[in-house]
């Protein structure tokens, strides 16, 4: 956790964290399109349920509204955004930019990515940028924060950026003895938060987390376990088996299979196997809150944003507190 001398950033997460209260945040995808009532509707499904909602950038390398712009709309309707921004689309004074500009809207929170390869996307024939990496790009933005300076180190005249600054990390990627040394590296940048990817294999976490516990990096940043609903036999089978760095043990499979057994209508079994994705990340929560180190979840309910509330009450994390201020450090 970078020293912000106490409370800075205006960010009502970092309020929650520095408070000692499990944090929870969701995921808000902008449309592939201009249409703001999208953004209107999701928010309005959030609010209330999280501390904030992260804003994705263009994610899967899929055109979509800006990050900052889905956000500033966020931001009218009372749901606090966390802009994503990755090191894919654009160059250091591009990034700076829109750091500037994003502030001046209100925005107070930024979540630091590589971003998904264009090959993946709908232009796979655009050129990435990668001026900087995702470690790089967390110290420039506390750079802006905390020295009041670019990255080329001219001295910012005015209102200086002071987010809240994240970062990603996936603690099942290989090799896994590194991911710890690796997520320690994203903290020492001056990471003052991190959201993992989606955890179905608790005790492999629960041992990623003990070896972060043990080199003391849970003292450096928040860590926010990501979890998400599953909603079919298939999707689950597809984690397991084709997404690199994804670990869903068979006993989650076998659940979700196991949920719509006997079940002749469609609908019907659809019903089950959602209900019982709510279930399977409801449990998860619970085990999280459990793993010393977790200071909140991350849900991941991808383009499922009504499944949000459901998980957050289910997991007894309603009514979210409410933090007026944070003593300084």
């Amino acid at each position: 956790m970078s020293d912000l001398n106490g409370y800075k950033s205006g960010s009502n997460l970092e309020k929650i964290l520095r408070a000692g209260h499990f944090a929870v945040t969701a995921e808000l995808g902008p449309p592939k399109n201009a249409d703001a009532e999208v953004i209107r509707k999701k928010a309005a499904l959030l609010k209330g349920c999280v501390e904030a909602a992260n804003i994705t950038d263009n994610q899967t390398a899929i055109v979509r509204m800006s990050s900052i712009g889905a956000g500033a709309l966020a931001l009218r309707e009372g749901l606090e955004p966390v802009m994503q921004m990755t090191c894919r689309d654009r160059n250091r004074l591009g990034m700076q930019g829109d750091l500037l500009g994003a502030y001046a809207l209100g925005l107070r929170n930024i979540l630091c990515l590589t971003g998904d390869h264009q090959t993946f996307g709908n232009h796979p024939q655009a050129k990435n940028v990668h001026d900087m990496d995702s470690v790089q790009l967390v110290q420039m933005v506390v750079g802006l924060r905390d020295k009041g300076c670019f990255q080329c180190g001219e001295e910012i005249k005015g209102v200086v950026p002071r987010f809240f600054v994240g970062a990603a990390e996936n603690p099942f990627g290989d090799p896994f003895e590194f991911r710890p040394l690796r997520l320690g590296k994203k903290a020492k940048a001056g990471a003052d938060f991190i959201q993992t990817q989606m955890i179905y294999n608790v005790p492999k976490f629960r041992e990623f987390m003990k070896r972060v516990v043990d080199l003391g990096v849970h003292k450096q940043t928040y860590i926010l376990a990501g979890v998400g609903p599953l909603k079919t036999p298939g999707a689950a089978k597809y984690m397991r088996d084709q997404v690199p760095g994804m670990d869903v043990p068979d006993e989650i499979v076998e659940r979700m299979e196991t949920a719509g057994k006997g079940i002749e209508d469609k609908k019907a079994k659809a019903a089950a196997y959602r209900e019982e994705g709510l279930k399977i990340c409801i449990d998860i929560i619970h085990q999280m809150r459990e793993i010393e180190g977790v200071a909140g979840a991350h849900i991941m309910a991808i383009e499922w944003e009504e499944a949000v509330k459901p998980i957050v009450e289910g997991a007894g994390l309603l009514p979210r507190p409410v933090v007026e201020a944070v003593p300084s450090t």
